[in-house]
This record gives structure tokens, C-alpha cells and sequence, in this order.
């Protein structure tokens, strides 16, 4: 509740200093008018005195000048002399002499107001209701948007590790964690990357596999201490047996994740952080798990307690006495014997398990999305309108839809703004203004969707407008999911195209907050000048520019710095009519002073409505119009896009109008087509690292067989779900698991070697083997799925 200046005045100074701020790019003060001097002169001024246009603008101009007139030396000394004739307030223009007649002078005071005051308005702000200015804020490219982040707590790892190898062993476990977060922070701090909500879904992915090869060493370290060896004798020899396995299985992770460095585009751009991130902490964790975690245990390692049946499965698989196995190893074991027996018979169940899960998916699967849909936090209420209003019009219709939203419960800001015809082509040229609301917290109101229903349900009333609610985007900025360019000769044809696609978009449905770019409708008055008449009358075309911008703008004359405008506070001077006089009936009246005297401008001019042009767009130089909508609420954008592409491709478009899809189907293509290399790619570099390893082209195409069967889990698990297959999120976690899988074959089959080499028999080192690594693969496995189970639930833990 202050004045309007003032507001401005604090307005600039937190500008200022928020972009003085190495993160910050600019700040847009919503809401904010430019201040000037305004001199009004009433138009019979013109015709009492007998004024020109050029006597009226220069008068100001020269006389608000700092002259430098040089310097007198007179031996003792030098003397600069100046003129000072800069204007300094509003009675320094009332004074400035505009005409001389004899005797008579006549000034600015005697013909003209001068105020300060500000530009007419292209836009309101209001923040719940009360008039406002809001700084928007646009960060700079790469800086950091999170100044603190609170501490990441994954503690359900380090609970199923402490169950399974006790306290001491799930200690230097999950030390391998935060030591390996923080190596991986410092490297991407010293690379010159902030934190960002891809870096932390990276920690939180990469967080059950960094105890993988820590835990693969203290467990086989663990059993030496059992069998009588010292801390530091067991943690070496653990150390020394397991490093090319935890090397290989590393590695063949790195590679999986190596492609994805090289994602372009602007999803790419989104994304990068992730193998950046992923990649950095596992070596980290390669670090751990061989140098320090070893080094650590030697020093503090002790056996642990262990019950009795746990030893008894221990020490029968190392000494291949299998009888003696009992509990889950034991049922296990039977189960492997079984197989292994029936190879026939397994191979073809699990191949009928892994095609059943691709068809299923198929038939009765939900389909395929960009990226997944969760609860915003913010919504935009768009008010659309198509018709030729004044700003003040505009923020009439604006006021009503924010007043029936001011009050919702589940909205904790209404900030509302209202936006001239320039102001509104980011959103779109027919967008009025904009109401931006904060929800409450997700889990303490009801589902968006609810909300945004109950919104269109407040306004749906108000006549004149169309109102559209859209949710904070997740992922990349890319405008609305359906985005379908039309291209042809003509504006004419291109708005008959669009005219077909959307009936044909309500025809089939599913289609929500429907727009299009074709051209406003409005008039345009057209002033066309006389050029022959005007010259008998000593009028030309700059002469009547200026008639015309006394009526609209003003004629901005010259400049001034008040003494309360700070350091870089230019206020513009401009002269123009009064308000009440600045009409299109006051235009066509309007006499002008020429070399024949005041003449009425109709003698040389002529009036004419003609349509508005809009702004015209081309793409590979034809003209492109285009159609974009959200989709309704239980569908996917995927399946509305084939329907509308088949729809197109069997209607009758004019002659000559083309139709591509942009947006989200475009950024959905790429990356559909970038993962499917990149998958690729992580397959033949995974390949290279396990024939290096095992030295086996057949080992190493076992080992990456897994790969095929496991996607079977993921179709299977979307269809128990009820979800969607992400390509941006679905097709990240695929190729993660296949880093996952590999891993845990890598340790098998290194342990099924080495047994081998020791003389054992195949099916008798097949079941050791299994007897041997249950226990570090169950805890790898279970432990990555736990890492990323709260962010599964969305459940957060706050034990204190």
C-alpha cells in the first residue's frame, strides 16, 4: 500500500542487485512502467497561435543541453566554461519559450501541462489480489539453482546390510556410500556442474549399486575371518581373489551408461547429468571397495557371529558337501540341481516367460509415454480470448477469473498478470493473461487433475473467453505434447488445414486446451496519403507521422535525469494530446500546420479498415501455422498422436498443405531413436570388457544372454503396475539394468572358473558356485532395488 513510484523505485534496486548475482541472467519486473514527463498540449493550441510541429519538438530538445564552451587561459590559470541548460524538473519545461511575438513571450506554462508520470500500461500484476510487481527471475544457462541441499538418506540399504553380514562388515559396507558420493560431488564441483534435480535422481539410482563390489570383498573377506585368517590377511586375499571381477563388472557399468555422454538436443542437454554423475561415483566406488574399504577392514575387521545354519550352508559349499545345506541356500540349490538337469526344459520355459512378457505388454500393456506424469507444484491458468481488446478491457476479464480463484484452499499464491498483444507472444498471440498458482504440498491436497477440474468449473461461466489449466511441465521445455505443423503456399489454404485438423481432433477426442496460431482477427486503420494533394498544401508524409504520434505515443523530444532517479535514471520528455483528445473522431478532425496554413488532414488523407496482420512464420520458406492441446487425463499422448496421424493421413487437406508433428512427438522420436543406439553401443562395449575378462566369446554371450530375459521383468512389472512405458525413464532403467544383470554373471562366472581350475567337475562347481555367491549376489540385488524403493513409494523417513 504504497505509491506506485515508490514500489518502482524498490522494483529497480532488488533488480539490480538480484543481477549482480553470478547466477542470475535477467529479472522481468511483471507489472512495471517505464516513468517520463509528460507535456500535454490541447490541439487548438496549434490553430490560436499558429504553432508548428517543428517549432513545438525542438524547443525542448535545445534547450536540454550541457554545452561545453571551452576554456579561457589567462596566464594565471585556466578557466572551463559551460552552459548548463539541462532540464532538471517539470517547471524547468513550463518555462522554455515556444513562441516570440514582439514583446510577448510565450512559454510552455501558457499552452501546456507537464507532469511526471508513467507509460500507458501493456500489462497488470497482482499478487492475491493486491496490485503488485513481481520479479521474474531467469537463471543463467549452468548455474545453480539449489544453494543447499539436505543430506541424501538411502539408511535402507545400510538396514538389509546390517541383517545380512552384521555390524561391523555393514559398516565398511556403507562407508563405500557416502565416500563415494562425496568423491563423485567433489569431481563434478571441481568440473564446474551444480547440483540439479538430474544429479540427485543419479545419486539416488547409483546409490544400491555402489555397495556392490564393497560388498562382494568384506562378504568373501567375512569367510576367511570365519576359517581362522587375521583382519588384514582376509581383506588382501579378499581384495586380490575379487579385483578383476569387481574390475570387469565395473567397468561393463561404465560402458552401459558411456553413450548416453553423447545424447544432443535439448533432452540431451536435460539428461547429461546422469551419466556424468553415474559414471563419476562408480569409479568412486570402485576405489572403495579395492583400496580403502580393504585398508579399513584390515585394521578393524573382526569375525562376526554367525548362527548356526548360515555356517553349517558356509562351510558345506566350501567344502562341496551339499547334503548339508539346508534353509533357503538349501532349497535354492535343489532348485539349480533341477534345472541344470533339464536344460531343454528350462531354456524353453524361460524363453516362453520372456516372449509372453513382450506380448502381453503388447495386447494389453498401457502404451508408451515421454516422461512420466507426477503431482506439480505449480499451475497456469491461461485466459485466452480472440478479439481486439484495450489492456484495461483485457484486465476486466482477467480480474474476474482471479477473483474466482482468490480463496481456494489448496492454492497458497494467486499471481496473476495481465498481457498486452507484444507481451503474449511467448504463450501465444491470443493469451490475455495468466494466472500462476502454488499449490499445497502433494500429499496434503487432493490429486491435480481434481483441482484443475474444480477450476474450469469455477469460470466456465464468463463469457468471451476460453480458459486453460496447464501443470508445471516435467522434463525438458518443449510447449504442450501435441504439437502438429501445417505447411503451404498460403495463409487462406493453412487456415482451412487447421480448420480440418481440429474438427478432426474432436471427432476423435481426448484432445484438452486446443490452440492454434492462426492470425487474430482485428482491424487496422490505414492512413493513405495523397502524395500529390499534400504537396500543394506543403504537407508530407514525416509531417503527418508526427500529427499521428501526437494522438497515440507522443513524440519523445529529448531526455531528463532527475535528481531522485539514481544513477542510471533517464526519464524521457514526450509531447502528445490529451487523453480525451487522443480519439480515431479527433484523428480525422485534426488540422495540421503547413506552408498554407492549418489544414485538415482529410484533404490529403484518406481512412480505411483493413484486417490486422498477424506475425507469419516459414520453415524451409513456406508458411507453417501449427495446432497444440494437452491431452486428457488417463490418456497417453503416444497413442493420441498415431490417431491423429492416421486421421490426417486419410482426410482431404487443401491442395498444397503438408502436416509434420513437433514437440513432444518430435523430442519423443529422437530419443527413441538415440537410446536404441545407445543401447547398442553399451552391448558391443559391455562385449568387448567380457571377452577380455573370462577370455570366452561363449562366456561372454552367456553372460550377456541375461540381458534378454531380464527385460522380461520390466514388461511384466508395468503390467502388474498399470504404468506406461517411459522411452526417457523406461529406457535410462533398461540400460541400467543391464549394467545390473552383467554384474552379477560376471561374479558367478568368475567363481565357477576358478573352481573349475581347481579341478572340480561342471555340475559340481555349477552348484558350489551358486551355494558360494548366493549370498553377495541376493544382497547386490536386493540392496539396488531397496535404493530406489523410496522414490518408488515416495516416502521419506525422518527418524529424528
Amino acid at each position: 500500500p504504497i505509491p506506485e513510484r515508490s514500489l518502482v523505485n524498490i522494483a529497480g534496486d532488488l533488480k539490480d542487485d538480484l543481477e549482480a548475482l553470478s547466477g542470475v541472467l535477467e529479472i522481468d519486473i511483471g507489472g512495471e512502467r517505464e516513468e517520463l514527463m509528460e507535456v500535454l498540449i490541447d490541439p487548438t493550441v496549434f490553430e490560436t497561435y499558429n504553432l508548428s510541429f517543428d517549432e513545438l519538438v525542438s524547443q525542448i530538445s535545445r534547450n536540454n543541453r550541457l554545452i561545453a564552451a571551452g576554456a579561457l587561459d589567462t596566464g594565471a590559470g585556466r578557466i572551463v566554461l559551460k552552459v548548463p541548460g539541462l532540464i532538471e524538473d517539470a517547471q524547468d519545461v513550463l518555462d522554455l519559450p515556444i513562441k516570440v511575438d514582439g514583446s510577448t513571450v510565450l512559454t510552455f506554462k501558457d499552452v501546456a501541462i507537464a507532469r511526471r508520470t508513467f507509460e500507458d500500461p501493456e500489462g497488470f500484476a497482482r499478487i492475491d489480489g493486491e496490485p503488485s510487481l513481481a520479479l521474474e527471475v531467469k537463471k543463467r544457462s549452468g548455474a545453480n539453482i539449489i544453494e543447499t541441499v539436505d543430506a541424501v538418506r538411502e539408511v535402507l540399504v545400510m538396514i538389509v546390510i546390517v541383517a545380512a553380514l552384521g555390524f561391523r562388515t555393514s559398516v565398511l559396507v556403507g562407508l563405500s556410500i557416502p565416500g563415494s558420493f562425496l568423491a563423485g560431488i567433489a569431481i563434478l564441483w571441481l568440473a564446474g556442474y551444480t547440483m540439479n534435480i538430474i544429479v540427485l535422481f543419479s545419486l539416488i539410482l547409483v546409490v544400491g549399486m555402489l555397495v556392490d563390489g564393497a560388498i562382494v570383498t568384506t562378504e568373501l573377506a567375512d569367510r576367511r575371518l570365519l576359517e581362522g585368517a587375521s583382519p588384514r590377511e582376509a581383506y588382501r586375499q579378499a581384495a586380490k581373489r575379487m579385483a578383476w571381477p569387481i574390475i570387469a563388472s565395473t567397468v561393463t557399468t561404465l560402458a552401459v551408461f558411456l553413450p548416453l555422454l553423447f545424447w544432443s538436443g535439448i533432452v540431451g542437454e536435460f539428461m547429461k547429468f546422469l551419466p556424468i554423475t553415474v559414471m563419476i561415483t562408480l569409479a568412486a566406488s570402485l576405489f572403495m571397495a579395492l583400496v580403502f574399504i580393504p585398508v579399513l577392514g584390515g585394521m578393524i575387521g573382526k569375525a562376526q557371529p554367525m548362527p548356526a545354519r548360515q555356517r553349517a550352508a558356509i562351510e558345506a559349499a566350501e567344502t562341496g558337501d551339499m547334503s548339508q545345506i539346508g534353509g533357503w541356500t538349501g532349497t535354492y540349490l535343489r532348485v539349480l540341481r533341477s534345472a541344470v538337469k533339464a536344460p531343454f526344459a528350462t531354456f524353453v520355459i524361460a524363453t516362453v516367460l520372456l516372449v509372453g512378457a513382450f506380448y502381453g505388454y503388447s495386447q494389453h500393456g498401457k502404451g508408451v509415454e515421454f516422461f512420466p506424469s507426477i503431482e506439480p507444484e505449480f499451475a497456469q491458468v491461461q485466459i485466452r480470448a480472440r478479439d481486439n481488446f484495450s489492456i484495461f478491457e483485457r484486465d476486466a476479464l482477467v480480474r474476474r477469473v482471479e477473483n474466482r480463484l482468490l480463496g481456494m484452499e489448496e492454492v497458497q499464491t494467486v499471481y496473476a498478470r495481465t498481457l498486452s498483444e507484444g507481451g503474449a507472444r511467448q504463450v501465444g498471440a491470443d493469451v490475455i493473461g495468466t494466472v500462476q498458482l502454488e499449490l499445497d504440498e502433494w500429499d496434503e491436497r487432493r490429486k491435480a487433475t481434481a483441482i484443475f477440474d474444480d477450476i474450469r468449473a469455477r469460470v466456465a461461466d464468463i463469457p468471451g473467453i476460453t480458459v486453460q489449466v496447464q501443470q508445471e511441465q516435467n522434463g525438458p521445455a518443449s510447449g504442450k505434447p501435441v504439437n502438429l505443423k501445417l505447411l503451404g503456399p498460403s495463409l487462406d489454404t493453412l487456415a482451412d488445414g487447421i480448420a480440418t485438423a481440429r474438427g478432426l481432433m474432436e471427432e476423435i477426442g481426448g484432445f484438452t486446451n486446443v490452440t492454434d496460431t492462426r492470425p487474430l482477427p482485428g482491424v487496422e486503420w490505414q492512413l493513405q496519403v495523397n502524395r500529390e494533394e499534400a504537396a500543394r498544401y506543403g504537407a508530407d508524409v514525416s509531417l503527418l507521422g508526427q500529427a499521428v504520434r501526437l494522438l497515440t505515443a507522443g513524440i519523445e523530444v529529448s531526455n531528463y535525469r532527475p535528481e531522485d532517479a539514481g544513477g542510471d535514471g533517464e526519464v524521457p520528455i514526450r509531447v502528445r494530446f490529451p487523453a480525451g483528445d487522443r480519439t480515431l473522431e479527433r484523428l480525422q478532425d485534426l488540422r495540421i500546420p503547413t506552408a498554407q496554413g492549418l489544414v485538415p488532414i482529410r484533404n490529403f488523407v484518406s481512412f480505411k479498415p483493413a484486417p490486422k496482420v498477424g506475425t507469419i512464420i516459414r520453415i524451409d520458406q513456406r508458411r507453417v501455422m501449427a495446432v497444440e492441446a494437452d491431452v486428457a487425463e488417463g490418456l497417453l499422448v503416444n497413442d493420441q498422436i498415431v490417431a491423429l496421424r492416421q486421421a490426417l493421413e486419410q482426410a482431404s487437406l487443401p491442395p498444397g498443405v503438408d502436416f509434420r508433428f513437433g514437440g513432444e512427438a518430435e523430442d519423443q522420436a529422437e530419443a527413441m531413436s538415440f537410446l536404441a543406439g545407445a543401447f547398442g553401443a553399451a552391448i558391443f562395449l559391455m562385449f568387448l570388457v567380457l571377452v577380455t575378462q573370462f577370455n570366452s566369446i561363449y562366456q561372454a554371450i552367456l553372460v550377456m544372454s541375461a540381458i534378454v530375459f531380464s527385460t522380461a521383468g520390466v514388461f511384466y512389472g508395468l503390467l502388474l503396475t498399470g504404468r506406461p512405458f517411459g522411452v526417457v525413464m523406461g529406457g535410462i532403467g533398461v540400460i541400467a539394468l543391464a549394467g545390473i544383470v552383467v554384474n552379477n554373471n560376471i561374479v558367478l562366472i568368475d567363481t565357477y572358473n576358478d573352481l573349475r581350475r581347481s579341478g572340480q567337475p561342471p555340475l559340481e562347481a555349477l552348484l558350489r558356485t551358486g551355494a558360494q555367491r548366493l549370498r553377495p549376489v541376493f544382497l547386490t540385488s536386493i540392496t539396488t532395488v531397496l535404493g530406489l524403493m523410496p522414490m518408488v513409494i515416495g516416502v521419506n523417513i525422518a527418524f529424528v
